[in-house]
């Protein structure tokens, strides 16, 4: 008996959005702690774009396949799976492979969708709200009554952050490149057009020279000063990305041991299962309670058919979004 086959996108070499196509591979099997997901929509993500590139490999011994977030219908279930079972309507933080017609996802890193919330609106969830719990919350202890500043405040990691600060007692601040992109988040947010406004300036006067208590960044070393300059004592620096530059000229370590600030930072690709494992129950807890109400959910820019992956990518590069970009299989 011939095994099921299914259609996946694979990277050919390291490019454009040329160098995305479709391949017709054997359908995964599940591992014992793994569950087969039938995929009927996954995410697009910064991540997923720099992996093109050739700018942000796979760990040795993972698919090479691309794809971090999925949302779909449970088939399979490996032998030491407990929480779920075939029929199961769930999403995933996957180790890669999500561009695909199948994939499978380790139990510990999935969730259940909520009754009410969309195939399309879950697979927007698993890699940014598992990259923001993980950095504002776990690592930046953010908590209700402080103030949160996020750069990039209209790509999917800001638009998740200021939903969640916002639903969990938090003021927000967010930078954004666009008058437009002002006005997309200004209902949920005070945005702030780094290109005409200095917002360092701006947050002071907002806050009466307070500044705030935590900073999400995804810029690097050309807000560095800024930043440290607008954390309050014992504020926390959180970097998930460097899209301006990764090696700081200068840093003012006395700012730095005064305030008594803490600067840190990750990648989701670099943790281990235990970790995401940890992620995952936190978010559990937390946030689906949320999503059952209809709140911080997703916001959704654009969606995609899965034979125009190409045209899914040219989105993400363009840099116009607000929000999410999803790729709907069925």
């Amino acid at each position: 008996m011939s095994q099921a086959l299914m259609q996946q996108v694979i990277i050919t070499e390291p490019g454009g959005v040329e160098k995305l196509a479709y391949e017709s591979v054997a359908v995964p099997t599940a591992k014992s702690d793994e569950v087969l997901v039938k995929v009927h929509a996954f995410g697009i993500n910064r991540p997923d774009i720099l992996q093109r590139q050739g700018l942000y490999p796979m760990p040795k011994g993972v698919t090479p396949v691309p794809g971090l977030e999925v949302a779909g219908e449970v088939v399979a279930v490996g032998a030491d799976v407990t929480l779920f079972k075939v029929g199961d309507k769930v999403c995933g933080l996957t180790n890669g492979g999500g561009y695909a017609e199948y994939c499978v996802v380790p139990e510990s890193q999935t969730l259940s969708i909520p009754e009410g919330v969309s195939f399309t609106q879950a697979a927007a969830i698993p890699e940014t709200f598992f990259t923001v719990w993980a950095n504002v919350f776990q690592m930046g202890k953010a908590k209700a009554g402080e103030t949160v500043l996020i750069h990039g405040g209209t790509s999917g990691i800001g638009t998740t952050a200021i939903m969640l600060c916002n639903a969990l007692g938090m003021k927000t601040f967010a930078t954004v490149g666009s008058d437009e992109k002002v006005a997309a988040i200004s209902n949920i947010t005070h945005a702030i057009n780094y290109k005409t406004q200095d917002f360092e300036q701006v947050i002071n006067e907002a806050t009466a020279e307070q500044g705030v208590d935590v900073i999400l960044d995804i810029v690097g070393a050309p807000y560095l000063a800024q930043n440290l300059n607008l954390l309050r004592r014992d504020g926390r620096l959180v970097y998930i990305a460097f899209l301006g530059g990764a090696k700081a000229k200068e840093v003012k370590l006395g700012q730095i041991m005064m305030k008594r600030l803490t600067i840190t930072g990750s990648t989701m690709r670099a943790r281990n299962t235990e970790e995401k494992a940890e992620i995952a129950k936190g978010i559990q807890e937390n946030v689906v309670p949320l999503w059952a109400k209809g709140e911080c959910l997703p916001m959704i820019y654009k969606t995609f058919k899965f034979d125009q992956i190409q045209e899914a990518h040219a989105a993400m590069d363009k840099g116009d979004h607000v929000g999410k970009i999803v790729v709907e299989v069925i």
